[in-house]
């Protein structure tokens, strides 16, 4: 799929004014609610951290688009302060990522992470204040700290996604939306995350406790790692983000 309507953008020298534009415009003509398939809408009049929302159910999107063939690690956002207090009062928008090819605008990578699968680490503050604004810091989002359950793909590889793959994908981890402590939250993410790591669908204990001194760095407080990887998977099981095959033995479900 491609940007459509390129000769609307002509007149305009800025770049960034233009894809913002062409962006915006593909979302609102392709795209629909991961939550509940409705068609979403567009905010007429630039709402604050959000660019859609759904009319049905509701849910508020922010769209971050990136030139390139991969989105790389980190996206670019807005003040640092206001995306933690949004991050830990849990008021913020769920994310649209778009990836596009500036030699043919095409759209390589788009994919929605909703809001609750966000932790403070995942935000990280830029070096720089702005100019005559040193305290006023920015901050980017750390993508590759979302598990790939997390990121729900419409587009993947410049292949489109099934509609009902989409929304069955969305509402596999519903289940972090319960979970209001930021702490605890941190931890069922960084289990998801070595359980990527390990690139395969059936895996034991001991595969996770590999992760052991990465997950100690992580959180140096916790001085028993083994037992709170053990309690973690016992969650995602009973979530039914995992099945328990046999002792020690399990299996993501896709």
């Amino acid at each position: 799929m491609k940007f459509t309507n390129i000769l609307e953008v002509e007149n305009y020298h800025n770049n960034s004014q233009k894809i913002r534009i062409l962006s915006e415009n593909w979302v609102g003509d392709n795209i629909f609610c991961p939550n509940c398939g409705q068609s979403i809408k567009r905010y007429k009049n630039n709402k604050p951290a959000s660019d859609f929302y759904c009319s049905k159910c509701f849910e508020d999107f922010e769209l971050k688009s990136k030139m390139g063939k991969s989105f790389g690690k980190i996206v670019p956002d807005g003040k640092y302060k206001t995306m933690i207090d949004r991050i830990v009062s849990q008021n913020g928008p769920n994310f649209f990522f778009l990836n596009y090819d500036k030699s043919n605008y095409a759209i390589i990578n788009f994919f929605a992470t909703p809001s609750y699968m966000f932790v403070p680490d995942m935000i990280l503050k830029r070096k720089k204040g702005i100019l005559r604004r040193p305290t006023y810091f920015m901050c980017s989002i750390d993508i590759s700290a979302i598990p790939n359950s997390g990121k729900i793909y419409y587009i993947k590889n410049g292949i489109k996604l099934n509609k009902n793959q989409i929304i069955d994908s969305w509402h596999k981890i519903t289940f972090l939306k319960q979970s209001k402590n930021m702490y605890l939250k941190g931890w069922l993410i960084d289990i998801m995350n070595c359980i990527d790591k390990l690139k395969k669908e059936t895996f034991s204990l001991n595969d996770i406790y590999s992760f052991e001194n990465y997950l100690k760095i992580k959180h140096p407080s916790n001085n028993n790692i083994k037992a709170k990887i053990r309690q973690q998977l016992q969650i995602l099981r009973d979530r039914g983000y995992l099945k328990f095959i046999s002792r020690g033995k399990y299996k993501l479900k896709m």
